[in-house]
């Protein structure tokens, strides 16, 4: 889509007609305004000189047909294929290590990914990469050789395993060679490229779109640039939007990628603009500030001059939901089989304490805001539909009797939610489930309360094992779940649960 945007010079450095071409690549995709030139002995009005542009306003492009194709290519998609592929080759010259070969291979996959070495980058080169590359290749050789030392005490065995384990490595650079070439000439061919919105029309901002402009081995295609819309600089370059509409200019402009520039946005402000579900589903990258005064990250990358680092992403989506799912599904199963004995005795001692009806189930708050129905162990019996919706906390409520305030106390209560689970209702962790009234009351109140359904709520969760049960404030318990969106790992779910089991044993419910 081209964009019928024009607009005055800034102040960053600039192509015009009068300078020469930077570097080797090919300016025809590259919009200029020349300088107007006065007649000779003529000098122009001194407001002519205030309002004109001094050089030219960078402007998007139209994509190549062939780009629109790719949009849902990603970096993981190219060098993961490979990098399996030349781990597993060893089996093509012998079959006598197989099972070895396939342990080392997924071993290597899954330390690749934990180094990162599957995300994007916009600087490509397979020199930025080595040290960490072949550092992680020793990692995984070296766990390798020691359970094959340990499983086989031929020593003639164990060689012959690690010559294919070191062939396998050098297949693996050499496989990683090859798609950064291939990637960055795809770039320059224009076969690959993103839509990039920059965030910010200061002078950071306009450089990066000139890079972006001039260069196109960076893989991403300026769409335009987002600010306030309050700079009072006649200099400053036009905008395709507000941040107050970014998600309708994505929509317009297909982006993909956010770049955060210097933009005059309130960092506060900025980031409940990012959480929405439109932005959300970009790649973030942003600008460090301070960035000439130190180095950023294990693997710097950047854009020309300026470093860039690729932020968290704002939601769950793609292969890290397809790990937390799976990992959801690991869980529950294996849990409802080893906890089926506590399960059974908390259901016949629901039933010696109440009768029949030992579940209760009320309405929730999923993921989007989805209702479903949560079940748990009834502890005691509501009056009324309505003050189970409405009744905030039972935990000094005389009706609940010795044992539902023990299977409280131990959580015990809520393990029926593992059938939620596997069904896809909740997590395993994640944000508190709430009921509809407090979720409205809440998301009234506290403008991040909302961003918490950006993920399925969880049996447990980072606010629940921090501390921020029962009577504890709304805000901290959304700022807790929002950092834990934005940050998670499978590790940070493993820490949780382990805190879970630990509260468990202490008995810190309610």
């Amino acid at each position: 889509m081209e964009l019928p945007i024009v607009g005055p010079r800034h102040r960053a450095p600039a192509v015009t007609a009068d300078d020469p071409a930077e570097g080797d690549e090919d300016d025809s995709s590259l919009a200029v305004v020349p300088r107007q030139r006065p007649a000779s002995g003529e000098r122009p009005p001194a407001e002519t000189i205030r309002s004109r542009p001094a050089a030219t306003a960078v402007l998007p492009y139209v994509g190549s047909d062939a780009s629109k194709r790719t949009r849902p290519l990603r970096a993981w998609m190219i060098t993961a294929p490979v990098d399996l592929a030349a781990l597993l080759a060893p089996l093509l010259l012998t079959n006598q290590y197989w099972r070895g070969t396939l342990f080392a291979a997924g071993l290597t996959i899954l330390i690749f990914a934990a180094g990162r070495l599957y995300h994007a980058r916009r600087h490509v080169s397979i020199l930025d990469e080595l040290p960490s590359l072949c550092g992680r290749l020793l990692a995984s050789a070296a766990i390798v050789a020691i359970i094959a030392a340990l499983r086989h005490e031929s020593v003639e065995y164990v060689a012959g395993f690690m010559r294919g384990v070191a062939l396998s490595a050098g297949l693996v650079i050499v496989g990683r060679a090859l798609t950064r070439s291939f990637t960055v000439l795809a770039r320059k061919r224009r076969w690959v490229e993103h839509n990039a919105i920059v965030i910010g029309s200061g002078p950071v901002g306009v450089e990066l779109a000139r890079l972006l402009r001039r260069y196109p081995q960076y893989g991403l295609r300026f769409a335009g640039w987002v600010d306030t819309g309050t700079r009072d600089d006649p200099e400053a370059p036009p905008l395709i939007g507000t941040l107050d509409d970014l998600e309708k200019t994505i929509t317009m402009v297909e982006g993909d990628v956010l770049i955060v520039a210097d933009t005059e946005c309130a960092e506060s402000t900025l980031m409940e603009i990012l959480r929405r579900p439109g932005c959300a589903t970009c790649d973030l990258w942003v600008v460090p500030r301070l960035w000439g005064s130190h180095a950023q990250g294990r693997l710097p990358d950047h854009i020309g001059a300026i470093p860039v680092v690729q932020a968290r992403h704002m939601s769950l989506s793609g292969p890290r939901w397809g790990a937390k799912r799976a990992s959801d599904i690991v869980f529950a199963s294996i849990a409802l089989t080893v906890l089926s004995p506590v399960f059974l005795l908390c259901a016949i001692a629901t039933f010696l304490d109440g009768g029949r009806g030992i579940f209760f189930k009320q309405e929730r708050i999923g993921r989007y805001g989805k209702p479903f129905q949560v079940i748990k162990f009834r502890s005691m019996r509501p009056r009324d539909d309505h003050e189970s919706q409405t009744n905030w906390s039972i935990a000094d409520d005389q009706r609940v009797s010795a044992i539902g305030r023990f299977m409280r106390r131990t959580s015990l209560d809520e393990l029926p939610q593992l059938w939620n689970i596997l069904r896809g209702d909740m997590t395993v962790v994640g944000p508190r489930p709430e009921r509809p009234f407090f979720v409205e009351k809440f998301s009234a109140e506290h403008p991040d309360y909302a961003m918490r359904h950006r993920v399925p709520v969880g049996l447990t969760g980072l606010a629940q094992v921090s501390g921020l049960r029962g009577d504890t404030p709304i805000s901290d318990r959304a700022r807790f779940d929002n950092y834990y969106i934005e940050n998670w790992s499978l590790w940070l779910d493993a820490k949780v649960l382990l805190r879970t089991i630990a509260e468990v044993f202490r008995g810190g419910g309610r």
